[in-house]
């Protein structure tokens, strides 16, 4: 009897976690580029080459789109990007906040780790 109720407990551990690691997924950064913006270059150069490895890019995995393009049936944003950069904070599509324009590297992590603050659980590594 305790062995079962070993397994079932171990099981229930395993989907609760499986649920929680799908529901960070559905949090994106969508940033808004367009060829020859100097400043998406510029953000490429100090921060797109780490991004994935941070736990800001764990928690917002990055997505890119063209600003000339359509905006993707599966996302939802409060109003049009009209600058690039533009950073989309979204959750299961729709917009949560938004930085337009690139700051520069100091000020997109503090901006960014305040859009997750305010907006998940996230607690930065700094």
């Amino acid at each position: 009897m305790f062995r079962r109720f070993i397994i079932i407990s171990i099981s229930a551990a395993v989907l609760w976690s499986v649920a929680g690691l799908s529901a960070v997924h559905a949090q994106e950064l969508i940033m808004v580029e367009e060829d020859g913006c100097i400043w998406c270059e510029r953000w490429n150069r100090d921060v797109g080459t780490i991004y994935s490895k941070t736990p800001e890019g764990q928690r917002a995995p990055l997505r890119r789109i063209d600003i000339r393009e359509p905006l993707p049936a599966d996302l939802e944003f409060d109003r049009p990007a009209f600058y690039t950069p533009t950073f989309v904070l979204v959750r299961d599509g729709k917009e949560l906040a938004r930085i337009e324009g690139y700051p520069g590297e100091a000020f997109f992590w503090g901006l960014l780790g305040k859009m997750l603050k305010e907006n998940t659980d996230f607690q930065s590594g700094s």
